[in-house]
């Protein structure tokens, strides 16, 4: 069996973990991406053909650069498409132009013959940012309906899927969010990881990674901290990454608020692209993940929480009442509500999962391979692929 893995470019930790998967099943993946993914070597296998269509994303190139790569991408992909034997494209991110791909790109890989399958990670990303329109949504019927099959991470987003865009429930099935394999592991110690970070070995440290947009609630955080200030002086937040596009306001008057007391001196901000080979030193480093999300779909840094064995502090929204097991392998709060997150932090830190640090990683390291493995989700793909 031949696959095509449409994969944006910029989606390394989900596209090359699923590429592997899919070349220890026998399945033959062309695997088409750009310049950044083109020297991973987990790509290097005989049974992955390496396709760089999209060349550099350079952000600071000139306008007229960037118009001229846009085009010659499209042109290749268009080349590409009617020459592969490939008779299954599986979409896994859109490019720059997403109105474009979400339509004539569709119409025309199906006038192509080709079999279209696609991994709604966001089933309505507008939705979730609060920017949704009557038009996003009919595009979104329009493009669903054009797919063969869809993979979701969640039963809630299948159920958005039936009941916002009249989807064919036979055509949905739900996978999980598969491990981070990868970004790599480190040999460094707790105290090792924080003496790298600059971090106390006493302290109790809170971490929340990712993209930094107002949905992922980083400001609700921020206000439980300032109530845990009397309480748990000894716990610090550390920030780690970068402004989502389209949020820098957001993240500069938060930046902002952490300048001043009491929260300065109990905050460390890592701001910026974090690379691969710093992230399992954070993780390694941290009490806790705090997701206090607004609205998710499915969740990256939780992927590595399991993957790092890291206990998770989160609110009841998405799915993560589904992927979190309260005094297993984290705590639930209520959204949008900074005092039942203080409450939540202070539970934890009173918890046997805290105090049994050890035992708790373990614990959570096997749920992981259990619930998420790319063995397990590879059988399921590679059945939808045969039947298609």
């Amino acid at each position: 069996m031949r696959v095509s893995l449409l994969t944006g470019g910029h989606d390394p930790h989900y596209a090359i973990p699923l590429a592997a998967a899919l070349a220890d099943a026998a399945i033959l993946v062309e695997f088409v991406a750009n310049d950044a993914m083109e020297t991973e070597q987990g790509l290097k296998r005989p049974e992955i053909s390496y396709l760089n269509l999209r060349g550099s994303q350079d952000p600071r190139a000139p306008l007229r650069v960037k118009v001229a790569r846009v085009l010659r991408y499209y042109w290749k992909l268009v080349s590409y498409t009617r020459r592969t034997e490939s008779k299954i494209f599986h979409v896994l991110w859109f490019n720059k132009l997403e109105w474009f791909d979400r339509t004539v790109l569709n119409i025309f890989y199906r006038l192509s013959g080709k079999k279209l399958v696609f991994t709604a990670h966001n089933v309505n990303a507008h939705r979730r940012d609060g920017a949704d329109t009557w038009l996003n949504r009919m595009m979104l019927r329009a493009m669903y309906a054009l797919f063969d099959h869809i993979f979701v991470h969640t039963e809630p987003s299948k159920t958005e899927l039936v009941g916002d865009f009249g989807v064919d429930p036979t055509k949905i099935t739900v996978i999980p969010y598969g491990l981070n394999t990868h970004v790599p592991d480190t040999t460094l110690s707790r105290n090792e990881a924080r003496a790298h970070l600059g971090l106390g070995e006493d302290e109790k440290i809170l971490l929340f990674f990712g993209l930094i947009a107002p949905y992922k609630g980083l400001d609700i955080l921020v206000d439980a901290m300032s109530l845990l200030d009397s309480q748990k002086p000894n716990c610090r937040l550390v920030i780690a990454g970068r402004a989502k596009v389209g949020s820098q306001p957001f993240w500069t008057a938060l930046k902002s608020q952490l300048a001043h007391e009491p929260l300065c001196s109990r905050v460390t901000v890592a701001d910026g692209y974090i690379p691969d080979r710093d992230i399992p030193v954070l993780f390694r480093a941290a009490d806790a993940l705090v997701l206090p999300y607004r609205a998710i779909y499915q969740s990256g840094p939780l992927s590595l929480a399991y993957r790092f064995g890291v206990p998770v502090i989160a609110t009841r929204v998405g799915a993560f009442d589904r992927d979190i097991i309260p005094g297993v392998t984290g705590v639930l709060c209520e959204p949008e509500s900074p005092p039942d997150l203080a409450r939540a932090i202070e539970w934890y830190l009173r918890s046997n999962m805290y105090l049994n640090r050890d035992v708790t990683e373990k614990r959570i390291r096997e749920l992981g391979l259990e619930r998420y493995s790319w063995d397990q989700i590879t059988r399921t793909i590679s059945g939808v692929y045969a039947r298609l």
